[in-house]
């Protein structure tokens, strides 16, 4: 078989409510997804071993990938090999263009990609219920990734229902060359709320998408990591108010950042918004709209 091309969608938090931490360390979530057209290429070509590689656009910090071992793109080829008892040989391409470490989970839709593009190569037909569960066990935003569109997540994160959503939403998406690990900011949210009780519901944010209006979104939009990661990162304040002042209707912490996302009226407002944002020349200012499908394998 020759290569196998699989898209991988970024993925933005519409709604993220953070709750107290539970025994195994993780925090009790409520958040909603949405998979934006901002997209990773996960290539996959037999071989007779196994070995990844990397490449990424200019604003992606290439060094902040995890080597061929740590990456999780490995990851999830060992895990699929393991479930079918093969050995997992393939050459695999991974291109970049969601930010490493921005809060847009590029890492965990380049796993559920390569699940994707790795079942096809391999000729494996695994059931989508057991690469869900292979999901589950690369980490909490891989479920999502593989599901794609816009998601309602529990526990802390991966347990995944799909929300409808028949809008169009346009954002600007602006990265930052240096991320931000997302265990500090978390870290930091525990010293600014200690006792952190049930997350906020999300019931506000899912009745906004259903109006398919992007000014009662905007209104709905929510993240109980935006102000540790202002606290640690200053100029992501300076970041919002300047999308906001730019036309945007609303400027939102992706995650746990430090990728920071602008909702916008439609395509030609998101491209106005995206223009002013570049003529500062501080910023790389990208446009993408959502929802987005899950990994797909490329036709052709």
């Amino acid at each position: 078989m020759s290569t196998v091309r699989a898209r991988a969608a970024a993925k933005i938090n519409l709604h993220l409510g953070v709750g107290a931490t539970r025994d195994d360390g993780y925090h009790q979530l409520c958040t909603v997804y949405q998979a934006i057209s901002l997209y990773d290429h996960v290539a996959a070509t037999p071989g007779d071993s196994w070995r990844v590689a990397t490449r990424a656009e200019p604003y992606v910090d290439r060094s902040a990938v995890p080597g061929v071992g740590d990456n999780i793109v490995t990851k999830a080829g060992a895990l699929l090999a393991g479930l079918h008892d093969v050995e997992p040989r393939a050459d695999v391409l991974v291109e970049k263009a969601i930010p490493v470490g921005g809060g847009l989970a590029g890492g965990s839709a380049d796993a559920a990609a390569a699940l994707v593009a790795l079942d096809q190569l391999w000729d494996l037909q695994t059931p989508r219920a057991e690469l869900m569960g292979l999901a589950v066990q690369l980490g909490s935003d891989v479920p999502f990734a593989l599901l794609g569109g816009t998601g309602h997540g529990t526990s802390h994160g991966e347990v995944v229902e799909p929300v409808p959503d028949s809008g169009e939403w346009w954002w600007v998406v602006v990265p930052q060359r240096d991320g931000l690990p997302t265990p500090a900011v978390y870290r930091h949210f525990d010293d600014m709320v200690p006792h952190a009780g049930t997350p906020a519901s999300a019931d506000g944010l899912i009745a906004a998408l259903a109006t398919g209006d992007p000014r009662e979104l905007a209104a709905a939009l929510h993240n109980d990591l935006q102000r540790p990661a202002f606290d640690l990162r200053p100029e992501l304040r300076s970041l919002i108010s300047l999308g906001e002042s730019e036309g945007a209707l609303r400027g939102l912490v992706s995650g746990s950042g430090p990728t920071c996302v602008f909702l916008c009226e439609d395509e030609a407002h998101a491209d106005t918004v995206a223009d002013g944002l570049r003529y500062t020349g501080q910023v790389t200012a990208l446009t993408a709209t959502g929802p987005a499908p899950g990994p797909a394998v490329d036709p052709g």
